[in-house]
């Protein structure tokens, strides 16, 4: 079943539950990207939030607020925030997700629908905000390597990363897959011979976002 707007709503709040609650302790600690302590990442989401929330004063005011100025822009930030001092840090996460919590929830039905920009360059609907948060907090809070795994997250959400996922993989050159997790099934389409997939959903999903192998399985491409 696709998702829904008010699925992706709720997966932002609990996903930025379970984010605040891992980025809790050790920010000197290497999370699970490579480079990249806990710190960055802590600092990667709260700037994610300030982002989307740009994208949120756009469909409220019709007036083109951009994510980031530049992608060299997004990385100094990031940087910048990975040096504070950890109590800074962690109110810095905690207000800016806040924030866009409090201009989500004030956005009208003809504002949800306002076309806005993404720092891919997609041209979609606000209405895709949660998702694009939803997706960040959820898998990030994985990635912070303090507790959190793919198995912790709802498996509504991980179907629909699961089909966000193959869709954006489909699009680019890749091996040809076939995945199978109960009751759930997707094709990849590919060179070479189909490779048979399988694996419990949470498996499956970090497996396509390249977080965890399973073996005999092909490699692929960066979903984003």
């Amino acid at each position: 079943m696709p998702r829904t707007f008010d699925d992706a709503r709720r997966w932002a709040r609990l996903g930025t539950e379970l984010f605040l609650g891992a980025a809790g302790a050790g920010l000197g600690e290497p999370s699970a990207l490579p480079g990249w302590t806990r710190a960055h990442l802590v600092a990667h989401v709260a700037a994610n939030a300030d982002a989307l929330g740009n994208l949120v004063h756009w469909a409220a005011t019709g007036e083109p607020t951009p994510m980031y100025a530049s992608p060299e822009e997004r990385a100094t930030v990031i940087e910048r925030g990975r040096a504070l001092r950890a109590a800074e840090l962690s109110a810095w996460l905690r207000d800016s997700a806040d924030a866009l919590e409090k201009g989500m929830a004030a956005l009208g039905e003809e504002q949800w629908g306002a076309q806005v920009v993404t720092a891919q360059g997609r041209t979609v609907p606000a209405t895709e905000v949660p998702w694009l948060r939803s997706r960040e907090v959820c898998v990030h809070a994985v990635d912070l390597a303090n507790g959190v795994s793919f198995a912790d997250l709802p498996a509504d959400f991980l179907t629909a990363l699961c089909d966000d996922v193959v869709a954006k993989l489909a699009a680019a050159p890749g091996p040809a897959a076939s995945l199978r997790a109960p009751g759930a099934a997707w094709e990849l389409p590919g060179h070479g011979e189909t490779a048979l997939v399988t694996g419990e959903l949470h498996e499956i999903a970090a497996y396509l976002t390249g977080r965890e192998a399973i073996p005999a399985a092909p490699t692929l491409g960066a979903w984003l």
